[in-house]
């Protein structure tokens, strides 16, 4: 009897993004219809940066070729190095400012952007070497950068973010919209 009940519990457990993160979207990034970026909120400020279920790379079956951080020839975000309990060193990011360029084996290539405002504390440096953990894992070991907000910030970040329910309500009538007939 414990058995049935222990699998019932795990069953329905929510997993340690849903338990302790707040999913916030943004869709369309850039006027580039589906490109849709998804930023996991932890109660500690902390945002991890991933790609949205809905995003082409997750959705079309595609494979990656490469991942670039180097963003022009002056600015790497490998090279971003903190230090100490303000973070000291890292790069100061903007809404818009690209963290990585995700090239496809069809030579497709998206650009993936911060969406929030913040310090950068970390790239995800294992998807340098294993790309599939993006495709296998978008939401855990396949997170594309960790970004601290402002203190002062914080609250105001999701003001230009979809919760859930509205990303849903998007995804909805985009869905609607390519069913429609030309």
């Amino acid at each position: 009897m414990d058995g049935v009940e222990q699998r019932d519990t795990e069953a329905t457990a929510p997993s340690v993004i849903d338990r302790y993160y707040t999913r916030w979207f943004r869709a369309d990034m850039k006027g580039k219809p589906c490109e849709d970026h998804c930023i996991l909120q932890h109660s500690n400020r902390l945002c991890v940066i991933t790609l949205a279920e809905t995003h082409p790379i997750l959705q079309d079956g595609r494979a990656i070729k490469n991942i670039n951080y180097q963003i022009s020839n002056c600015c790497s975000r490998l090279n971003n190095k903190v230090s100490g309990k303000s973070k000291r060193g890292g790069q100061f990011l903007t809404d818009f400012a690209p963290l990585c360029r995700i090239t496809c084996t069809d030579e497709t290539e998206y650009t993936i952007y911060s969406c929030i405002r913040g310090r950068l504390l970390e790239v995800n440096e294992s998807i340098l070497e294993t790309p599939t953990l993006l495709l296998e894992k978008p939401s855990t070991e396949g997170y594309i950068a960790v970004i601290l907000p402002k203190f002062e910030e914080s609250k105001r970040i999701t003001e230009n973010l979809l919760s859930r329910e509205e990303f849903e309500t998007v995804v909805s009538k985009r869905i609607v919209a390519q069913s429609q007939p030309s």
